[in-house]
């Protein structure tokens, strides 16, 4: 009898080897390998001799100038999850949200698929974490237990895929979530790389197959990244993720994976007790209470897709003891603190060398776009002078290594929804244009370096206009 081979996978980022370490070469994470056993795939028939079923066939090809539809859309009642999918659910799609224990995402989907049932569309949800109970006192406590969505606890997938082609396909399906469930053909315990690969992999075949749409929610690891993301994310169509502090009231969807819409668009939600609430003006929500006139915040004008948003920048600086100064920062990248920091110091002469430095930005947002530079610098010069910057003014701009500010995109938008808040002033990059600003939004002071603001803040007393 043949000995059955066995591979060692990493938990992390599903690398194989052939024997089992403490450390992964490939992610560098400790204590992620398992011993699973390979996943049998079907035997490769040969062109010829092939019959049947497992004949090969000869591939048609298309031209790239035939007309092509755009993919129908199936909205889910819910505009910040329509906009993050590009419009709605695309029937015979893929969709993997992943979040933080906690941060709403059974919530989240529980209320969509209540409201797309009450359209009548038929809808299926499956909890592989809760009995029915729970999802019913959920449903409960947000009124939606008269919703018409067909509610099971199944994790067996042979069992799963059964049920649903017993019946006519429903227009969406969600599973709660996939690293509950198991077949039995594969020989690994629920939540492995290699019971996620083939879970996922079939679920979303009969998905495509019948039309209908397939919702997985997936862990997180501490890290934040989805369990098995090399495995699971190049699978599906679309790849959400749910952010936002666990005490905090803000809760922020993001695309980063979306074959049928954009990539960069988000949705904000708040976190009530009857459930999760749209936020129709994030600007508005995020500057409700901020501190006026204290030294040491900002008010950035940025950019999340299509759609401005202000948000406050938070910054303290203090002497320290220590020979090693901290740095802390929270929503933003410590790397361009480091290099805000250094721009700083050996261009504009301000020296920080000597001082801890956090920042912060208000509200659990995560700032990704360089822009945010300007602004960060304002927080951070306002901190280290005690002198607060205008309540007035938003900022907006990416800061260069020779210490320049460089010009971004969608001025327009940032400035008409600053104008839109009561914003006056708009401290921006010298391209955008003279003081004298447009009709529809603030009035501009235009910096070409960063040397300019420095001097602002270290002057005694004036007004940057």
């Amino acid at each position: 009898m043949a000995k059955t081979s066995r591979a060692f996978v990493c938990q992390a980022c599903g690398a194989v080897t052939a024997r089992w370490s403490g450390k992964c070469a490939s992610c560098g994470e400790w204590n992620s390998i398992i011993e699973e056993a390979p996943s049998s795939s079907p035997a490769l028939v040969a062109i010829k001799g092939g019959k049947g079923r497992n004949a090969a066939r000869v591939a048609s090809f298309e031209t790239l100038s035939e007309a092509t539809l755009d993919a129908p859309r199936l909205p889910t009642g819910i505009a910040e999850l329509d906009r993050v999918l590009g419009g709605g659910l695309v029937p015979g799609s893929a969709v993997l949200v992943g979040g933080d224990p906690g941060i709403g995402k059974s919530t989240l989907l529980l209320e969509a698929s209540a409201k797309l049932a009450g359209t009548g569309a038929p809808v299926v949800y499956l909890s592989g974490e809760e009995a029915t109970a729970q999802v019913r006192m959920r449903a409960k406590r947000l009124g939606l237990e008269q919703a018409p969505v067909a509610l099971g606890t199944e994790t067996n997938l042979a069992n799963i895929i059964a049920t649903l082609a017993s019946a006519a396909p429903p227009a969406l399906v969600v599973i709660d979530s996939v690293q509950t469930l198991w077949s039995e053909a594969i020989e690994a315990a629920p939540g492995t790389i290699s019971q996620l690969r083939g879970c996922a992999s079939a679920l979303i075949s009969h998905a495509k197959t019948t039309g209908s749409t397939l919702v997985l929610v997936g862990h997180v690891t501490k890290d934040g990244q989805i369990a098995g993301p090399k495995v699971i994310e190049h699978m599906v169509d679309t790849v959400l993720y749910f952010e936002g502090l666990s005490g905090h009231q803000f809760r922020v969807l993001r695309a980063v994976k979306n074959r049928f819409g954009p990539t960069d668009e988000i949705g904000v939600f708040e976190m009530r007790q009857e459930g999760l609430k749209e936020v129709e003006n994030p600007s508005a929500l995020f500057l409700n209470d901020r501190d006026r006139g204290a030294p040491g915040t900002a008010v950035f004008a940025g950019m999340e897709g299509t759609r401005p948003i202000l948000v406050e920048i938070q910054a303290l600086v203090a002497p320290t003891a220590l020979g090693t100064p901290r740095r802390a920062v929270v929503g933003w990248d410590p790397n361009r603190l480091a290099m805000l920091l250094a721009v700083l110091e050996a261009r504009c002469g301000v020296r920080l060398a000597a001082h801890d430095v956090y920042l912060n930005v208000a509200g659990g947002l995560r700032l990704t776009e360089p822009a945010a530079d300007l602004a960060a610098a304002a927080a951070l010069l306002s901190s280290f002078t005690g002198r607060a910057a205008p309540e007035d003014t938003v900022y907006f701009g990416e800061v260069s290594l020779t210490g320049s500010v460089r010009t971004v995109g969608h001025t327009d938008q940032r400035l008409k929804e600053a104008k839109k808040l009561g914003f006056t002033r708009a401290a921006v990059p010298a391209a955008v244009g003279d003081g004298n600003g447009s009709a529809d939004g603030p009035r501009l002071w235009p910096m070409s370096e960063l040397d300019t603001l420095v001097t602002w803040f270290g002057a005694p007393s004036g007004e940057p206009l």
